[in-house]
């Protein structure tokens, strides 16, 4: 299954605008990601673009991912050493990640509030802040 001219057409603008060249094996990784807003794996992408008949390896999903996170096309969300997800909503907000499920959710960034950061080191500036609030599911067995 590919994707249509219109999604075609939407995502080599959308390449244009973050400076991205539109390759084919690119689009299809895009028409993936970018389907809704949603936080994939590498993995995850990689199942999804060859589960839709188009074949691609996994370094090029990882070498494309990677270019997506450095153009902003993509929020590269890294939940532990070993887990990394690509989140397809770019707008600031932050993340709870269930540790027993795996799920990553958004919470919007309005709240979340700082009374008070400390001081940045000198000659530094504030580029962001990412929370990820890590959860467990309840042991209900005891109930």
């Amino acid at each position: 299954m590919g994707i249509s001219d219109d999604q075609e057409n939407s995502l080599t603008e959308l390449f244009k605008q973050h400076g991205i060249l539109p390759t084919s094996q690119r689009l299809h990784i895009a028409a993936v990601l970018l389907a809704t807003h949603q936080h994939l794996s590498a993995d995850q992408v990689l199942e999804r673009v060859n589960q839709s008949g188009r074949k691609v390896s996994k370094a090029t999903v990882y070498n494309t991912l990677n270019l997506f996170a450095e153009k902003g096309l993509v929020l590269e969300v890294m939940v532990d050493s070993s887990k990394v997800f690509y989140d397809s909503n770019t707008t600031p907000h932050h993340h709870f990640y269930n540790q027993d499920t795996g799920d990553l959710t958004d919470i919007p960034a309005s709240a979340v509030e700082f009374a008070r950061l400390p001081d940045l080191p000198e000659a530094t500036r504030s580029d962001g802040i990412d929370v990820i609030i890590r959860v467990r599911n309840e042991d209900r067995s005891n109930s």
